[in-house]
C-alpha cells in the first residue's frame, strides 16, 4: 500500500517549509533512510530521509514551493499502485476519507451544503472548499465539482482560481491602463490580484527611471526569504530601543594577548574578542534576568540556563547557531565550541539543536568599518548586543588626554519586557566588567 510522504515539523515553532530540492524523480527507487528531499526551515537546509522502501510514485510540490507541516507532499509504494492526482488536504476526501463520505446518509450530507447566493439552489462542498471559496469571492456554483454527486473539493476550486487571476475590477483597472495581469503580484488569498495591486504596480512603474533591461531582479527565496520575514516579523511585532556605550578595550586587548597562544595551543582556534564578550555577558545574567528572557505571548520567560547566540553571515544570509550553557564554560570551551559552530553554519551542516534554544545574542561587525549599529532582536529573545569595530580614539583619563581603543557596543531590547532602566544597569556593568576583564578568568 502506498505510503505518504509528509512535510515533516520540526520544531514547536515551525509552520511551513521551503522545498529546495527533490533527490528523486518520480519512478526512481527508494530506499529507507536514503534522502529524498531537500527543505529550508528556520533558517536552515534540511535533508528529509525516507521512512519507506518503494518506488516515489507522486511528486505534489516543484522547488521554491512553500508547504504546511505535516501535508503530504508525495507518494512511496510499490511499481504501479495509484495514487491521488492530487494531494490531499485536510477536509478533502481520498481513500478512505471519499468512502465514508459517499456512504453518508442524505441528512449528514446536508451539512456540506451551502447557498450559492443566487437563489434556493444547493451546492454541495466540503469544508476546505468553502473556505477557499469564501475568502476569495468565488461562487461555488460556478465550480465543476469532482466528488460524489458533484460535490466540490479543495482543489476544483483552486482550478478556478488558478484560471482567474484577478478579480472583476482589478481585471477592468488593468485593461483600462494597458497593465499586464502576469507581472502584477497579487495580494489576496492564493495570489489573486486586487484592484490595489493593480494600482500599486502602475504606481511602481511610473516611479521607475531606469529601463527594465538595466536592472536584475532576483526573487526572495530560500535563506534571503527565511531571513526576511524573520526582520519584519522582529521590527513590526517588538518595540525596540537601543542603548550604546563606548568601552575602553585596553586591558581586554592585554589579556587576549595574553591567552592567544594558551588557547591556540589547547584547542587549535584563536580565541577572539567576539568568545570574551559571550564569556563577560553570560557571567552577568544572574544578576540580570530579564535581558535573558524570551516573550511567550503574554508571560515574560526567564530562563534559567544562558544559551548565546551567535550571528554568522552566509551566503545570501544569517544564521544564528547557539552556544549552549555559555555561562558554564571557560573562555577555551567557548573559543573551540563557537569557532566550530561558525565553520559549521558557513559550511550548513547544523543540525537543529544546534540553531535552537537561544536566549540572548550578540552580532559582531568589528571586522568592518563600522563603529555602532541597531541590532534586530532575534524572537522570542529579548535582547542583543551589537559590536562595532575597536579604534583609537582620544579620551581624558585622570585629567590628562590620551589615546585609547575604544569600541562601541550596541544594546537592543523589547520594550514590553524590559525597561530603559535596567538595561542601562546591564550594559553598564558590561561595560565595567570589560574594563577590568581579569574577573574573567575567575
Amino acid at each position: 500500500m502506498a505510503k505518504e510522504v509528509f512535510m515533516p515539523k520540526l520544531s514547536s515553532t515551525m509552520e511551513e517549509g521551503t522545498l529546495l530540492e527533490w533527490f528523486k524523480e518520480e519512478g526512481d527507487s527508494v530506499e529507507v533512510g536514503e534522502p529524498l528531499f531537500e527543505i529550508m526551515t528556520d533558517k536552515i537546509n534540511i535533508e528529509v530521509e525516507s521512512y519507506e522502501e518503494g518506488v516515489l510514485l507522486k511528486r505534489y510540490y516543484d522547488v521554491d514551493a512553500e508547504i504546511p507541516v505535516n501535508a503530504v507532499i508525495g507518494y512511496v509504494g510499490e511499481e504501479g499502485e495509484n495514487v491521488p492526482e492530487n494531494p490531499p488536504e485536510a477536509g478533502a476526501d481520498n481513500g478512505e476519507g471519499a468512502e465514508e463520505e459517499t456512504a453518508r446518509s442524505e441528512a449528514d450530507a446536508s451539512a456540506d451544503e451551502v447557498q450559492d447566493g443566487t437563489g434556493d439552489d444547493k451546492v454541495r462542498a466540503t469544508p476546505a472548499a468553502r473556505r477557499i471559496a469564501r475568502e476569495a469571492n468565488v461562487n461555488l456554483a460556478s465550480v465543476q465539482g469532482s466528488g460524489p454527486k458533484g460535490r466540490r473539493h479543495e482543489h476544483d476550486v483552486k482550478n478556478v482560481l488558478d484560471s482567474t487571476k484577478a478579480t472583476p475590477l482589478a481585471d477592468k483597472i488593468a485593461a483600462d491602463q494597458g497593465v499586464d495581469l502576469s507581472a502584477v503580484e497579487g495580494s489576496g488569498p492564493h495570489g489573486k490580484v486586487r484592484k490595489d495591486d493593480v494600482l500599486q504596480h502602475t504606481t511602481h512603474a511610473a516611479a521607475q527611471s531606469v529601463p527594465a533591461d538595466d536592472v536584475e531582479r532576483i526573487k526572495l527565496k530560500g535563506l534571503r526569504k527565511a531571513v526576511a520575514d524573520k526582520m519584519v516579523q522582529s521590527t513590526t511585532e517588538i518595540p525596540h530601543v537601543t542603548l550604546t556605550s563606548e568601552i575602553d578595550m585596553t586591558h581586554v586587548i592585554d589579556v587576549r594577548k595574553t591567552l592567544l597562544p594558551i588557547i591556540e595551543k589547547q584547542t587549535g582556534y584563536r580565541v577572539s574578542y567576539t568568545e570574551i564578550l559571550m564569556k563577560a555577558v553570560s557571567q552577568l545574567m544572574d544578576a540580570h534576568p530579564r535581558v535573558n528572557a524570551s516573550l511567550d505571548g503574554n508571560e515574560i520567560v526567564l530562563n534559567k540556563s544562558v544559551n548565546i547566540g551567535l550571528a554568522v553571515a552566509v551566503e545570501d544570509g544569517l544564521i544564528v547557531p547557539s552556544v549552549k550553557d555559555a555561562d558554564k564554560k571557560g573562555l577555551a570551551q567557548l573559543t573551540k565550541v563557537s569557532k566550530t559552530l561558525g565553520q559549521k553554519a558557513r559550511d550548513n551542516k547544523l543540525t537543529p539543536d544546534e540553531m535552537a534554544g537561544s536566549t540572548f545574542s550578540i552580532s559582531n561587525l568589528g571586522m568592518y568599518a563600522i563603529d555602532g549599529f541597531t541590532p534586530i532582536i532575534n524572537p522570542p529573545e529579548t535582547a542583543i548586543l551589537g559590536v562595532g569595530r575597536i579604534v583609537e580614539k582620544p579620551v581624558v583619563i585622570d585629567g590628562e588626554i590620551e589615546v585609547r581603543p575604544i569600541m562601541t557596543l550596541s544594546l537592543s531590547f523589547d520594550h514590553r519586557a524590559i525597561d530603559g532602566a535596567p538595561a542601562a544597569a546591564f550594559l553598564t556593568d558590561l561595560k565595567e566588567r570589560l574594563e577590568n576583564p581579569y574577573g574573567l578568568l575567575i
